[in-house]
């Protein structure tokens, strides 16, 4: 089977060990030797010679394509009947939540009863931040054994420049009591608004309260690039255990990787990103990380966003991630002998047997 001449991958705003990698120039020398061009879906839209493809950042109807971003556009792709796998989890604190007006008495989840809490609506094919919005409110709520039913859910129109401008406008303007935010942008956002936090969720030691869009957030790819080329995958994965070994020890550089990925600030990135951001990236697929993204699914699914249920566990393909590990391993052990890497982890590439067939 042929070798493909490009491969594709694409991320949201926000740390990612794709975007680091991306940043260091990994993936490009990893794929280079092989006649492979590493592409991103976010500078083809730049330069316009995507021919639409960005909308695959949703849709991941483009085969070879690697994505790490928002579970819920991952959900809905796969609720779709897309046949998307997914590879790897990371859970990353993103400075997520509850902002009120800086007159406001609001300071505690019991307080939310009855209170109007902004949801925004956007006019796109999977509205997730209508999703985090909801979910967001959710878990503040829980906190008190609340639910959503118990306070008054605003609609917001949802402003296509600009993250939280929406809300955080009908906040200031008195439509709304409060607002979640998550993310680096939204610290600077809110601080240009005068909106305070009211309730921090990243706080909270339960993480249930803070499953989102973003938390846990997938690595995913296509079935049939699994089949066809699972070497491919093996060697993308590797190359992001790399790049997040190299963001623990590299907590000001990463500062500046996440700055550019998130476009905001550095009052912005080290309001979300607090201390051991740095040392959170690493990718897992552990049954704890796979059972928040389980929930995050039964509330997907519960409030319409996914037009039938995705069976998370079914989802997950354990073997990518394990075979990486070892060609890491392989790799470390060949570069600290004083091989040749380059070489050792091709050897160790080709030795990766095809994924078995399964229905997706």
């Amino acid at each position: 089977m042929s070798v493909p001449d490009e491969i594709w991958f694409t991320r949201c705003p926000v740390p990612t060990a794709t975007g680091i990698a991306a940043d260091r120039g990994s993936l490009a020398a990893e794929f280079a030797p092989d006649g492979i061009a590493v592409r991103s879906l976010q500078d083809a839209a730049a330069r316009a010679d995507s021919d639409g493809l960005p909308q695959s950042h949703f849709t991941h109807e483009l085969t070879a394509l690697f994505r790490e971003g928002g579970n819920v556009p991952a959900l809905w792709a796969r609720s779709r009947g897309e046949a998307t796998r997914v590879i790897a989890l990371t859970w990353i604190e993103e400075r997520q939540s509850i902002l009120v007006r800086q007159d406001s008495d609001l300071h505690a989840p019991e307080q939310l009863r009855g209170r109007r809490l902004a949801v925004p609506r956007h006019d796109i094919a999977i509205d997730f931040w209508r999703a985090m919005a909801l979910h967001g409110h959710s878990g503040a709520l829980r906190l008190a054994g609340l639910t959503l039913e118990d306070a008054e859910l605003v609609d917001v129109p949802g402003v296509r420049q600009g993250q939280w401008e929406g809300e955080l406008a009908a906040l200031r303007d008195g439509r709304v009591d409060a607002v979640y935010v998550k993310g680096a942008v939204a610290v600077e956002t809110a601080r240009r608004y005068g909106a305070k936090v009211a309730i921090d969720l990243d706080s909270v030691p339960d993480r249930r309260s803070r499953v989102n869009n973003g938390t846990p957030r997938p690595i995913t790819v296509h079935q049939r690039l699994l089949d066809e080329h699972p070497d491919l995958v093996v060697r993308f994965l590797a190359v992001l255990l790399e790049a997040a070994e190299w963001a623990a020890g590299h907590s000001g550089d990463l500062h500046r990787i996440l700055s550019a990925e998130t476009g905001a600030g550095p009052e912005g990135v080290a309001g979300a990103y607090r201390d051991g951001t740095a040392g959170s990236l690493q990718l897992h697929l552990g049954q704890s990380r796979l059972d928040l993204l389980a929930e995050q699914e039964r509330f997907l699914f519960a409030h319409g966003f996914l037009p039938a249920p995705v069976d998370v566990a079914g989802w997950a393909d354990h073997e990518p991630l394990r075979l990486a590990h070892e060609l890491r391993a392989a790799r470390a052990a060949k570069a600290a002998g004083g091989a040749t890497a380059q070489a050792a982890t091709r050897t160790a590439a080709a030795a990766v047997p095809p994924s078995p067939a399964t229905t997706p």
